[in-house]
């Protein structure tokens, strides 16, 4: 195949083919098979026409359209293979000579992976933080415990800490006068000194007794989760609908055992310590991968294409959109609260997308160079060990669907490939 090959940037090709008569051939001998079934000839049965009384008996315009379809896509499969592209969507084709089943010569405009240029992966040094648990993490753990065992019995008196309050509450904006989306709620019980609202609010409501209503002004913090509500003065008004006293069950051994196979409060809280010391080992690991990939990734060069990081972008938004429903919000409300537009979003975004893109390419780049692959093997037993993990039914079919084995093989590829990293970053 005679091939012409030219970057118009870092990530868009054009190619100009020609195709060999052996694959020329090839293309409109598949041509005569694919269309074989839709010709009758007396005295033949289908699939044992003779090739040359077959394209005698059929349109020549339906089969130099299939010879054509059939030629373009070998020529291209054939000169991405040889010339070790990735493209990242489909190529834009034109046909610049046709004499059918003679010359075929295209055109293909492809957007791929550009160049990648690996920093010096193995002399990346990046030694690993050391994982404590204290008593203090225990006894924060042993503390929640105790509140949601707790019992909750009704008062008349006035409201203290540590008591919970049942509240209905509005918030409008100081200045403007008009309701806040977001600082409202109803039938709300609170825990006060809890710290879960905004500093202040819980304060107010102590001393108040059921039935009491109370309006004060509080400014939400500059760091706030929202950003419409950053720094904004609101005023609050409070009606307390019930007051209750939170009764906390007695810290001992009979504790221990009621919230499991424990023998004493020192059993529980060697389980608990045990358990913490693995969520922060885990989430220590977590970083620590993030850590190095990153710091790879900016010492590496990745040009991104344009259609990866749409993609990307558009990904992201769909999953933000995702989690907004599950808070019983709208798309308009959660943009309303961040005070942006669409458009103003998915540019924030973007920055965040393009290191993700880079991230995942430096990561497929360093396997390749490796050679980290998963065998069928190692993927069967992984399948295998999630299958009894998971007895959901629906989980077990969801694992039998070939999208799951490939997520997953990506993910152990993943695995491996951080694995060898940080065998490079950790060596003395």
């Amino acid at each position: 195949m005679q091939m012409k090959k030219q970057f118009t940037d870092s990530t868009h090709v054009v190619l100009t083919l020609s195709g060999d008569p052996e694959v020329l051939a090839a293309a409109k001998s598949a041509a005569l098979t694919e269309l074989s079934s839709s010709v009758k000839v007396q005295g033949f049965r289908n699939g044992k026409i003779p090739p040359a009384i077959l394209e005698k008996h059929i349109k020549p315009t339906l089969l130099q359209s299939e010879f054509l379809d059939r030629a373009v896509n070998a020529m291209y499969v054939d000169a991405v293979e040889q010339e070790k592209l990735h493209p990242v969507a489909r190529p834009e084709v034109s046909v610049k000579k046709f004499v059918p089943y003679e010359v075929v010569e295209a055109e293909f405009i492809v957007e791929v992976v550009g160049e990648i240029k690996l920093g010096d992966y193995k002399k990346l040094k990046l030694a690993k933080k050391p994982v404590t648990t204290t008593a203090k993490d225990v006894d924060e753990v042993i503390a929640r415990l105790r509140t949601q065992s707790a019992e909750k019995k009704d008062v008349v008196r006035a409201s203290k800490d540590k008591d919970e309050v049942w509240i209905d509450f509005t918030g409008i904006d100081t200045k403007t006068k008009k309701p806040v989306k977001g600082a409202d709620g109803s039938n709300y019980p609170l825990l006060l000194g809890s710290d879960t609202f905004i500093p202040g609010f819980e304060k107010n409501l102590i001393g108040l007794k059921t039935g009491e209503e109370k309006t004060f002004a509080l400014s939400f913090p500059k760091d706030y989760g929202v950003k419409a509500l950053r720094s904004r003065n609101v005023t609050f008004t409070v009606t307390v609908l019930k007051v209750q006293e939170v009764l906390e069950p007695k810290l001992d051994d009979e504790f221990a055992k009621k919230l499991g196979p424990f023998k004493s409060l020192d059993d529980l809280k060697a389980d608990i310590k045990l358990q913490l010391q693995a969520e922060k080992q885990n989430q220590a690991n977590q970083a620590y991968a993030d850590e190095l990939l990153t710091t790879l990734t900016e010492k590496s060069k990745v040009d991104v294409p344009k259609t990866l990081l749409e993609e990307e972008v558009d990904r992201m938004i769909a999953n933000r959109k995702q989690d907004i429903i599950y808070r019983g919000q709208t798309w308009a409300e959660f943009l309303a609260d961040e005070g942006v537009s669409e458009e103003e979003y998915s540019k924030q975004l973007r920055p965040d997308a393009e290191l993700r893109i880079k991230a995942g390419l430096v990561m497929a780049e360093v396997a390749d160079k490796e050679n980290i692959t998963i065998t069928p093997e190692e993927l069967d037993a992984r399948m295998e060990l999630l299958r009894g993990q998971y007895q959901d039914q629906k989980m077990q079919l969801e694992l039998g669907r070939q999208e799951a084995r490939q997520s997953i093989a990506s993910r152990m590829l993943s695995e491996k490939t951080i694995a060898k990293l940080t065998e490079y970053a950790t060596a003395k």
